[in-house]
């Protein structure tokens, strides 16, 4: 009789959780369908802005009208058919971690190269990450900037995720520091108001992003940076650590120092021989532990460490770390181990130092030492506008960063061009999946219940594909909608 109860207890769970999901696919459908509705009349509505500015012949106008509307109709066709990894020809993996993995691919119609970013489902649910990565579907797919990598697709099969995202091969900054170990601060003042922007432009959606560091920051192949979020490894675990406290009192650090085992470079007292062996070892480990199961902590802000709750300015901490690695060589507060790290983190005031040889300006030391610091005092706590003012960045042309020359340009040969990336091995062949259609919607699983609503497709991928059919103009060339970007979530 018990066990009859508990069955019954357990379906009836089951029975909830699927009339959630269906509520939730009901409720993201019309709202998809309400939201689609208002981008086509924007379309047409700033089209007709661009022609009336543009003062295009009457027969120009009525040919490029008719390109956005026959671009709408395909967007319809793309809306009703279900993707699946069978539309891409899946080509080299870039990054593997605990969770996935990112590989170039080409869509078979098209011919387009996209990134392909793979989620083990089981994965996130047992990890508990379901809300992290639905939140970073939902920031690529609402959030549409220069400064943001862009989302084209988002689908799932039975077993994944997936996001299909564009290709920038240009590689990332982690790679970037590794080659270069410093950068000028010329060329650091470049990435680092670059980042800014990319970072303003989720705060203003009301994202915080959390994880900006080094291996987030993608560079086009013109050397443009923009921000995302591959990092496949998983999310510092701090939950077997010890509760980090910020009154602890460290009496003696060498001691902490055990925690490593011998890996440290031998030191003299409490200080390491020279800065180089610490820049000498962080180059060592850095790709290690990029992508290890634990994960690095160095750009993490002490307030998310100590779990006190903490709003968008954690992320301009972040950014103040990697200024610091762009100029120093390494993090402020690297550690072989990650418990040492974060407790240097959260006891900042004790282990912020330059280094000696260090050659920092005077500006470059005190906008490092404004985003280190507590959150009352730190800039970007009240907008970005707070740091773009600061003397260090009083050269920059805000508005232009992004058309002008970049400060580094990588080399890239090719659309399909990797060599700015670490190559992977096949671990098992890919396999084709199948869709989200009808034959795997009559057993609807846990997975499938967690990731209601995850398909998305942008208006953007219909451009790639079919763009304005070619014409003799006088006036310059026109896209349809051009500036405008509006998506569907289905």
């Amino acid at each position: 009789m018990a066990m009859h109860d508990e069955e019954q207890q357990v379906g009836s769970t089951l029975t909830m959780e699927k009339v959630a999901a269906a509520k939730q696919f009901i409720e993201d459908h019309y709202k998809a369908q309400r939201k689609h509705i208002q981008d086509r009349k924007e379309r047409r509505s700033e089209l007709e802005k661009q022609l009336a500015a543009l003062h295009v012949s009457e027969e120009e106008h009525m040919n490029l009208l008719k390109d956005l509307e026959r671009t709408e109709t395909e967007y319809m066709r793309l809306k009703r058919h279900k993707i699946c990894v069978d539309d891409f020809h899946l080509l080299t993996i870039i990054g593997r971690g605990a969770f996935g993995e990112v590989r170039i691919c080409r869509e078979k119609k098209s011919g387009s190269i996209y990134a392909m970013k793979k989620l083990k489902k089981a994965e996130m649910l047992s990890r508990g990450q379901v809300e992290h990565v639905r939140a970073e579907r939902n920031l690529l797919a609402e959030v549409e900037s220069h400064f943001i990598v862009k989302l084209f697709y988002s689908f799932q099969d039975a077993d994944y995720l997936y996001l299909i995202m564009e290709y920038l091969p240009g590689g990332d900054m982690m790679t970037l520091l590794m080659r270069e170990e410093t950068l000028t601060e010329t060329v650091a003042r470049f990435y680092i108001a670059q980042a800014i922007l990319a970072i303003e432009s989720i705060h203003k959606h009301n994202y915080i992003h959390r994880d900006i560091k080094p291996d987030n920051l993608l560079l086009d192949k013109k050397g443009h940076m923009k921000l995302s979020d591959f990092g496949l490894c998983k999310p510092l675990d701090c939950s077997s650590f010890p509760a980090l406290q910020e009154n602890e009192v460290l009496t003696d650090y060498q001691n902490l120092n055990e925690c490593t085992r011998g890996t440290l470079p031998e030191k003299n007292g409490d200080h390491w021989k020279s800065s180089n062996e610490q820049l000498q070892h962080w180059q060592i480990n850095r790709r290690k532990l990029a992508f290890s199961t634990v994960g690095t902590p160095d750009y993490i802000a002490p307030e998310v460490l100590l779990k006190k709750g903490y709003g968008v300015e954690c992320d301009w901490w972040s950014l103040g770390a990697i200024m610091y690695e762009m100029l120093v060589g390494y993090p402020p507060f690297f550690a072989d181990d990650p418990l040492i790290t974060c407790r240097k983190i959260v006891h900042w005031r004790n282990h912020l130092k330059f280094p000696e040889n260090s050659r920092l300006s005077p500006a470059a030391r005190d906008l490092i030492c404004r985003l280190l610091c507590d959150v009352q005092n730190r800039l970007g706590t009240n907008g970005a506008s707070e740091i773009k003012a600061h003397p260090w960045l009083k050269d920059i042309q805000w508005e232009k960063l992004y058309e002008m020359d970049a400060a580094f340009k990588p080399k890239v040969d090719g659309e399909l061009d990797t060599q700015n990336f670490t190559k992977y091995d096949e671990v098992d062949p890919p396999a084709s999946r199948t869709g989200s259609g009808p034959s795997r919607k009559v057993l609807l699983t846990a997975e499938d219940i967690s990731f209601v609503g995850y398909t998305y497709k942008n208006f953007d991928a219909v451009k790639k594909s079919h763009p304005p059919s070619g014409r003799k103009s006088s006036k310059p060339p026109m896209t349809p909608a051009t500036g405008i970007s509006p998506n569907s979530n289905e």
